[in-house]
């Protein structure tokens, strides 16, 4: 209804005799355009005006919502771009391990790799300590089983940050093994060994294990209960996935280092020149961190995975805290157990946690099931061709739990497990369970502990980027503006290729279709289909002014909405955030291209960011060819300047503005709107209230920007291209000092570094999250010389 009262509106504003005389027939013409999706700014004097196309382009007969069907077609696209990394993947993997040799090298480099996407980057202390805790002059046995003592513990993993959970020590017949056994995310380390209920006897694998003679640490993970959160409600995972994912961390990395600090205390404890017997075993969560921790440390000899191994195609429609950025580029479980290789890999089919994070809370919706039977034995199939083509053995062992969906914890389970460790191993029967010695005043405010720890060490990671980036940029060279030009290329492909994610895609031919949609005083609109690549296509509104002489080239002005916007919001019906800015530059002279981003929809969009990252893509390795595709169908127009495109995007068009000039070299110049500001800071803290941590928008936040790429390093890639910043001091964007904290910068490298006097400029006005069109269009007509 929306869109239909601004449609009447603008025609009852046309105030012209003929269009009482041709009312009847202009409501037909506005009927069936408002069933096609698309909006006339004055009626159109016959119907078949408004089919007419732009000469040179063929006519547009595509019916319907063309934003809608972008998405749809985006969608489908990045289900094809999913399926060709994957083989992409696996023919890299198998080029390297039919080398002639087991490929160490190779194999050291993925495990960089796997440690730099997970966030596992944070030095752990040095000699972590592992402290029982117990009220002074009580008993420090916690609880009690027939043959093992329970204690509850802590351990260091960062100085500031340390990891808990339950230590069961055996009495008696100990193994020389130490079991790290991690439950998933829900399952608290008491209901693992039996002191609260939640779990079978049968599939409390930690007391199983310390029953049979194993040390057995059991940590506390970080569940995914929904917490009401300022003006969200997100899973205590997500809102620790959002701020650490900005800066280049991850929650599952942060809960891999507590492994990994663990595995550092036991190593520790044996005598010098003695390889420890640790290994590692976990169910659904834990078993996904179980898989990675052994992938990164060659001193864990067994590692045990229930409930998760299978496919990772699917992992855009889980909770997003396992959004892992580029994993299916290099590994599925089974290119990650090769990781492992020649160290036994046991995984079980069985059931795996069944959960649901809904839609409408401000997080991102997500479930888990368990994996499909066929699907785990076909990533284990996977992996053990890998190893044939290698001439080397098998390292997996597949047992099945029932038909697949039995319980976890299985004993033919524990029992190879045991195995691998020592051959003479048995696995004890089921005893009596663990009785209480004394209450744990720890565990209550154990979880808000552990979140608070994370959450403090996050935010002085945040409080330091800025001085990381200063050194990821220090090899730019200021000191010439031909160096500049020569120096920042590396960082152009950089931001290119692992922030925004590049498609390795030809742009098609055009093949432009275009109907006229507007006809105005001093110009006329027509709407724009243009082709990109493999189904998707690009979609606008052009404004050619009437007045362009035969022979005259008139520069361009990109104007880019907003979220959930669509190009005729900066057209006509005065729209509080754009007020027809393309249509005023129009009438300026301009010629004027209002495109339609993909982001519009709500979860329709936000599935194509999920859907993007785990391929090392964005929603913007899309928008980027789409606007390549435009200035490059722009530029032929003979009545266009070539080398006079300008950009000018307001909030997610002014995100817009930061991300696709840069890599969009036709664009002269850039003006962002309604959104410049300290980027890194807005999305990663946790103490702002103008943070995104706090928002619905969680398909905001963008793998390792902390490191690399805030707002004034995108605004270097601009350079020394013209960049302007319009800013309103009541804009809710961003407080002004953190707006010219970040523009400070920015000017320093163009006028200070660059002696680039007359190129950046940023105009401050009384105002809102809008555009103001006063410094901005003297800005255009200066630089474009119009």
């Amino acid at each position: 209804m929306r869109s239909n009262r601004f449609e009447v509106a603008s025609m009852f504003r046309a105030r012209k005799p003929r269009f009482v005389s041709a009312i009847y027939g202009s409501l037909l013409v506005f009927g069936s355009l408002i069933g096609s999706g698309f909006v006339l700014g004055e009626p159109a004097q016959e119907a078949e005006n408004v089919a007419t196309a732009l000469p040179g382009t063929a006519p547009l007969t595509i019916e319907g919502d063309l934003a809608s069907q972008m998405i749809d077609a985006i969608d489908g696209f990045l289900d094809r771009e999913t399926a060709r990394t994957v083989a992409r993947r696996d023919r890299v993997w198998r080029e390297h391990v039919t080398s002639g040799q087991w490929p160490e090298e190779w194999i050291t480099s993925r495990k960089a790799r796997l440690a730099k996407i997970l966030g596992v980057t944070d030095p752990r202390v040095p000699s972590p300590r592992l402290s029982i805790l117990a009220p002074a002059g009580q008993d420090p046995v916690l609880a009690s089983g027939p043959t093992y003592d329970i204690y509850a513990v802590r351990w260091d993993v960062f100085s500031d940050v340390t990891g808990e959970g339950l230590l069961v020590v055996p009495r008696t017949n100990r193994s020389p093994a130490a079991v790290i056994a991690v439950p998933d995310a829900d399952v608290s380390p008491e209901t693992l060994v039996g002191l609260t209920p939640g779990v079978a006897s049968e599939s409390q694998f930690a007391r199983r294990l310390a029953e049979s003679g194993c040390t057995v640490l059991i940590p506390q993970l970080i569940p995914r209960e929904i917490t009401k959160r300022r003006n969200v409600s997100l899973t205590h995972r997500e809102y620790l996935y959002r701020p650490a994912y900005e800066l280049g961390r991850h929650i599952i990395g942060y809960e891999v280092q507590k492994i990994l600090a663990a595995v550092d205390y036991f190593a520790a404890q044996v005598d010098p020149g003695a390889k420890p017997t640790i290994a590692v075993m976990g169910w659904g969560e834990g078993g996904m961190l179980a898989l990675y921790a052994a992938a990164l440390d060659d001193r864990i000899a067994t590692v045990a995975v229930s409930g998760f191994f299978g496919p990772r195609e699917a992992t855009w429609s889980e909770p997003v805290d396992r959004n892992v950025f580029s994993l299916l580029k290099d590994f599925g479980c089974a290119e990650i157990s090769l990781l492992i290789h020649p160290r036994p890999v046991i995984v079980e089919a069985a059931r795996g946690p069944e959960v649901t994070v809904p839609k409408g809370l401000g997080g991102a919706p997500g479930s888990l099931s368990t994996p499909k039977l066929e699907e785990v034995q076909s990533e284990v199939a996977r992996a053990n061709d890998l190893l044939k083509l290698a001439h080397l053995p098998s390292h997996l062992t597949l047992m099945t739990s029932g038909d697949g969906r039995g319980p976890y914890g299985s004993e033919a389970f524990l029992r190879t497990f045991l195995h691998t460790l020592n051959p003479n191993s048995n696995l004890s029967a089921l005893a009596q369970g663990p009785q209480w010695r004394r209450e744990n005043p720890w565990q209550s405010d154990r979880v808000q502990r552990q979140i608070d720890e994370l959450d403090r060490h996050i935010q002085t990671f945040l409080e330091q980027s800025s001085d990381v980036r200063r050194q990821f940029w220090s090899r730019l060279d200021t000191s010439s503006l031909a160096k500049f030009t020569e120096t920042v290329e590396w960082y152009r492909r950089y931001f290119y290729d692992e922030i925004i994610g590049r498609i390795d895609l030809p742009l098609s031919a055009p093949n432009p279709r275009s109907r006229r949609v507007y006809e105005q005083p001093k110009w006329t609109g027509y709407e724009v289909v243009l082709d990109v690549f493999d189904g998707v296509f690009a979609y606008g509104i052009l404004l050619v002014p009437k007045d362009i002489r035969p022979g005259e080239r008139r520069p361009v002005v990109v104007c880019q909405h907003g979220l959930e916007g669509r190009p005729r919001d900066t057209i006509e019906g005065d729209h509080r955030a754009y007020h027809d800015f393309a249509a005023r530059l129009a009438e300026q002279g301009f010629v004027v291209f209002a495109p339609q981003n993909p982001y519009i929809f709500g979860d329709r969009f936000r599935t194509l960011q999920r859907k993007a990252n785990p391929i090392g893509k964005t929603l913007f390795s899309v928008i980027v060819p789409q606007h390549q595709q435009i200035v490059n169908w722009l530029s032929s127009l003979d009545f266009v300047d070539p080398t006079r495109i300008a950009f000018y995007g307001l909030s997610y068009g002014g995100k817009t503005a930061m991300r696709v000039p840069p890599l969009v070299p036709q664009y002269c110049l850039s003006i962002c709107s309604a959104d410049f500001n300290d980027w890194v800071w807005k999305n990663a803290s946790t103490r702002s209230n103008y943070s995104y941590v706090f928002t619905g928008e969680y398909e905001i936040f963008e793998f390792d920007l902390g490191e690399t790429f805030n707002y004034a390093e995108m605004a270097t890639l601009i350079a020394p291209r013209p960049f302007m910043v319009e800013r309103g001091h009541f804009d809710g964007v961003a407080p002004d000092e953190r707006v010219a904290y970040e523009y400070a910068k920015v000017r320093f490298l163009y006028e200070a570094l660059l002696g680039l006097t007359e190129k950046t400029e940023i105009e401050w006005f009384v105002g809102p999250h809008t555009i103001h069109g006063v410094g901005t269009f003297k800005f255009l007509h200066r630089h474009l010389g119009f």
